[in-house]
């Protein structure tokens, strides 16, 4: 639950709440600590029974199985403001392939690999464009017992796709 309540409120100015939320929740189970520990147990023992030594330090509230899970933990993205001349009509399908992982017209597999990459070829390292022939490729051949699988998947430019391919042969792909 908190875990996903971090997730909706990352992309915005959430640092601070993060961090004063994680004091609140730190001071909220040490309450329920102290009110579930019997009269004659000292305090320490039971905040020992549900705080040891962890990820977090000494007093990280966990199972033998899992750790509580901490807001500060979560990382903050910001959303990426669309440039103010960009229409997803506008024919610009790398563009909008790489902020959105699809794009009417283009190849699934383009779009996805496309978003994976930020839009860079890994060959020349350069943007794709919208006039760029793109081709995916096989990181490790098929040839060489490579699979077809996402991980080893690549999209590149042709003539970077062309590159490579004339030197795949000279590699030993089976270390």
């Amino acid at each position: 639950m908190i875990l996903r309540w971090c997730n909706y409120y990352r992309t915005v100015a959430s640092k601070e709440t993060f961090a004063s939320e994680n004091n609140v929740l730190w001071n909220m189970l040490r309450a329920w600590t102290v009110n579930r520990k019997k009269k004659k147990t000292p305090l320490y023992e039971a905040l020992r029974k549900y705080f040891s030594y962890g990820k977090y330090g000494k007093w990280t509230f966990q199972t033998e199985e899992a750790v509580l899970y901490y807001h500060a933990e979560t990382e903050i993205k910001r959303h990426q403001l669309v440039k103010p001349d960009a229409s997803p009509y506008d024919g610009n399908w790398t563009y909008w392939s790489k902020r959105r992982g699809t794009y009417t017209g283009t190849p699934a597999r383009v779009s996805r690999l496309l978003k994976k990459q930020k839009g860079i070829c890994p060959q020349c390292k350069q943007h794709f464009t919208p006039e760029d022939l793109i081709e995916v490729d096989h990181i490790i051949p098929k040839s060489k017992g490579g699979l077809d699988t996402y991980n080893n998947l690549q999209a590149l430019h042709r003539h970077c796709h062309e590159a490579k391919s004339k030197n795949d042969y000279l590699y030993d792909w089976h270390l």
